[in-house]
């Protein structure tokens, strides 16, 4: 335990003593959120988004309609009501179409709504099945509300990878490991360490951003505190695990910083931290399964705006820790001191 302390403090003392690196780590993830909630103080995008429930009628069957067909809207489908309702409630949708039914649902607190009723209108006149109305109310949910899991989830993927894979990459080329193999300190030890540090340090950081920015936006909070702490842990741990594979072997840090842009802008892309990926291609969103930030931020979206409990987490939770088991046994069968 002697041995794992002096390279877990060690590492710690290193990491904050490096004031650039200190800053830019709090400071940069800090004015994305504000700039994109200064941004868009209500909605993340111009088009219209409708969901809807049902076959879309084929193109010039006494079905269809011409609204169905308008430029500049999103048409999202749903197996049931429940969800889009729900997403309509909270302004992350403007209308809700029932096909089956022949029925629409709008928010009355949506502007984006009423401009869209009006679009319907003259469309819905010249059908033989009318359109009937509905309206719900909820809370809308802002951009930024949507938008904050994922810049924690990039900052614990920046954090995790440049924190563990970097680090031990300039070790081995500085020849600090190979100093380190001459000692009685072990493998597991100086690993186990390196991961422990990056976890309080990123951990650390994490919870300042979101309680320094939540202290002035006052981020919409419907689940439970606790499980979202133990969604993020399980995140960072995840993505540490990734950095030990990517470090295990690699020599120079220029390989390192390819490698490392190799995985992380397909999973900003692709990850849903932008933008949502309902309604995106189905291999879109196929491919966005194959990353663990994927699960970290729907997880955390869940939690924060639908209120979502262990029950619906728990399957994120449950890939999220098999991943991190695959990835620190690569690493280990991989890592090399030299």
């Amino acid at each position: 335990m002697r041995k794992f302390w002096a390279v877990f403090v060690a590492r710690n003392l290193e990491f904050f003593r490096d004031r650039s690196t200190l800053i830019f780590n709090l400071v940069f993830p800090i004015v994305l959120i504000f700039g994109f909630a200064y941004a868009f103080p209500g909605g993340g995008g111009t088009n219209f988004k409708v969901g809807y429930v049902g076959e879309m009628p084929a193109r010039g069957s006494p079905a269809d309609s011409a609204f169905l067909h308008y430029e500049h809207i999103q048409f999202v489908p749903y197996p049931g009501l429940a969800v889009p309702l729900d997403r309509l409630a909270h302004n992350q949708l403007d209308m809700v179409l029932d096909l089956n039914a022949s029925e629409y649902y709008i928010n009355e607190a949506s502007s984006n709504g009423y401009i869209l009723e009006k679009m319907l209108a003259p469309a819905n006149a010249g059908t033989p099945r009318a359109f009937s109305k509905h309206t719900v109310r909820g809370t809308p949910i802002r951009y930024v509300d949507w938008f904050v899991p994922g810049i924690i989830g990039i900052n614990i993927l920046f954090g995790s990878l440049s924190g563990v894979g970097f680090v031990i990459v300039r070790y081995r080329r500085n020849g600090v490991l190979k100093r380190f193999k001459a000692t009685p300190l072990r493998a597991f030890e100086f690993v186990s360490a390196q991961v422990l540090s990056r976890f309080f340090i990123v951990a650390f950081l994490s919870v300042v951003i979101f309680a320094g920015t939540d202290a002035v936006l006052h981020f919409r909070m419907a689940g439970s505190w606790a499980l979202l702490a133990i969604v993020n842990a399980f995140a960072i741990l995840c993505m540490i695990a990734l950095g030990l594979v990517f470090s295990s072997r690699i020599k120079s840090e220029e390989a390192a910083g390819g490698i490392m842009n190799l995985i992380t802008w397909p999973m900003m892309i692709l990850s849903g931290v932008f933008f949502s990926l309902e309604g995106t291609p189905h291999a879109m969103q196929v491919a966005s399964r194959i990353f663990p930030i994927t699960y970290y931020i729907e997880s955390s979206r869940a939690i924060m705006l639908d209120g979502a409990g262990f029950a619906q987490v728990a399957g994120d939770l449950g890939i999220l820790a098999a991943m991190t088991l695959v990835f620190l046994a690569v690493a280990a069968a991989l890592f090399k001191w030299e």
